[in-house]
């Protein structure tokens, strides 16, 4: 019996290992809501189940003692080969070892200790090799296990949650004279956020939710750690990937003002209709008390056409409609920047702006944050300062030099507009144009037919095409050669890596927009 606790050490350091990747998937799909994280395990077979770990099952044909030293060696060369994948493998998003990881791990191994207990209380020899069957399928079907121990720690997550929920509610309640800004929509929220907070810091010590953190977790964590009791100003940016998800985020935040950035198409798989996405978007709006300010898009015909029930204040901002209470004209756009006329319907001003972004969407995305500081009381020139104090957003068209070449970085997430307005900003560029994407996804039924056109409009602007991943490209590649683009200016690669390798000894002053990095979820 001893030997056998032994030959159990090398299977359960190998556990602990692949229980990272596992974890990893877990938690980059958002720890199994809606079925994300099971429907990924069948959606990726040839990761999770097709692999050199089935082996294990040869081991009934051995005898006893045979089994004890083949299971040995079996994880050890299993270690072996996780160490070797391991070192050329590419987590764009590596895990995160939260304490709810750390009480994921928990469960799983006291799943595998309630298994060796029951083992060693019925324990035969003469069922050695069946002992070592049961738990080598258990760690091949580890992807599953963790599932369970997912499902087994609702309960406790449940409690945490509420836990720190009620010390948000209570931080927040502390702050009375707090001004709360909700910001959704299905594209441009961490844009529009970190723009409202550079806007709004010129008046008032305002604070913002940090990165693309927007879940219920993300907001309370913010509130939490981060929220200065000295705040005038909480803006928090609100995700959802089904109905009901933006009602539950408004009814804990409670902002007065509201700002909806545009409803598209992103989350489509999980929303199913775009009717489904508005209505979603909509609930922040219909939230808002009846003394609060809504700032919508006049541009979106989804916002125009929908019927608020809320009785608040709207400000419409436009890029087109001279109608809206805030409307932007004169665009202009260059390497630099953009510069922009902006017209204020209630007192009669037009303000030049200037800004160091890129892309007509982010002059849409600015307007919501002048409106923001409109509302609050910032004057004139409060707005232009703040707007010029704007910075490139992190991988959202940021423009960076790199070796010899210009790197047009919007890299987080792509979405057909997004995707289409990034190709219009490298039209305007001088030089060799160059794009590297995987591709757009979540688009649901629809993700195949605007692929296709994502590639008949990057044959338009470009002059060389890298696309990662053979299979997730397929529709941008019919795209392309639709539009009859020359297949040698085409290369396809399995790494975003390899392609900083190959554009960097571009000809100098060559533009290469990176649209799109899939997290790791999403590697073929």
């Amino acid at each position: 019996m001893l030997y056998f606790l032994l030959s159990l050490l090398p299977c359960l350091i190998y556990l602990f290992y692949k229980s990272k990747k596992s974890f990893q998937m877990l938690q980059q799909n958002w720890y199994n809501d809606s079925n994300r994280y099971i429907k990924w395990i069948f959606s990726n077979l040839g990761k999770t189940l097709i692999n050199l770990e089935f082996l294990i099952v040869l081991i009934i044909f051995f005898n006893n003692k045979m089994a004890l030293w083949v299971f040995i060696l079996f994880y050890l060369i299993m270690l072996g080969i996780y160490y070797y994948n391991s070192k050329k493998d590419q987590n764009k998003k590596p895990l995160v070892i939260t304490n709810r990881i750390k009480r994921l791990y928990f469960t799983l191994y006291l799943l595998f200790a309630i298994l060796i207990i029951i083992i060693l209380v019925t324990f035969n020899k003469s069922y050695l090799s069946i002992y070592y069957l049961i738990i080598g399928l258990c760690i091949y079907f580890n992807w599953f296990i963790i599932a369970l121990a997912n499902f087994l720690n609702r309960p406790i997550e449940k409690m945490v949650f509420k836990h720190y929920k009620n010390m948000a509610s209570q931080k927040l309640a502390s702050i009375p004279n707090l001004k709360k800004i909700g910001i959704t929509g299905s594209y441009g929220k961490t844009s529009v956020k970190n723009m409202v907070q550079e806007v709004l810091k010129v008046k008032y010590n305002s604070y913002a939710t940090e990165k693309s953190f927007n879940t219920m977790n993300g907001l309370m964590l913010a509130i939490n750690n981060k929220l200065d009791k000295y705040a005038d100003c909480f803006i928090a940016e609100m995700g959802a990937f089904h109905p009901g998800e933006i009602k539950e985020k408004a009814e804990f935040i409670q902002p007065q003002y509201g700002i909806l950035t545009v409803v598209g198409t992103a989350h489509l798989e999980d929303f199913k209709t775009r009717e489904n996405i508005c209505n979603t978007k909509f609930e922040l709006i219909e939230s808002l008390p009846s003394d609060g300010v809504a700032i919508l898009n006049m541009d979106d015909p989804y916002q125009t056409g929908y019927k608020l029930k809320n009785k608040c204040r709207v400000i419409w901002i436009s890029l087109k409609n001279k109608k809206a209470d805030i409307y932007a004209s004169d665009i202009k756009i260059n390497q630099e920047g953009m510069s922009f006329q902006v017209t204020f319907k209630d007192t009669k001003e037009t303000v030049l702006f200037k800004t160091r972004v890129l892309g007509i969407h982010n002059v849409s995305n600015i307007l919501c944050a002048i409106a923001m500081g409109h509302v609050l009381g910032l004057n004139t020139n409060e707005l232009k300062l703040g707007v010029k104090n704007i910075k490139s957003i992190e991988h959202r068209l940021e423009l960076k030099r790199y070796h010899n070449i210009y790197l047009i970085d919007d890299a987080y997430n792509s979405n057909p507009a997004g995707a289409k307005m990034a190709l219009e900003v490298l039209s305007l560029m001088p030089g060799k144009k160059v794009i590297v994407t995987p591709g757009m996804i979540e688009l649901g039924s629809e993700q195949y037919n605007y692929n296709k056109e994502f590639g008949r409009n990057i044959a338009s602007v470009c002059d060389e095409v890298i696309l990662v991943g053979l299979m997730q490209t397929k529709a941008i590649m019919d795209g392309l050669l639709e539009a009859d683009f020359n297949e040698e200016n085409i290369h396809i690669i399995n790494d975003v890596k390899e392609a900083f390798k190959m554009v960097k000894d571009y000809p100098k002053d060559t533009y290469v927009l990176l649209e799109n990095d899939l997290p790791d979820i999403f590697n073929e």
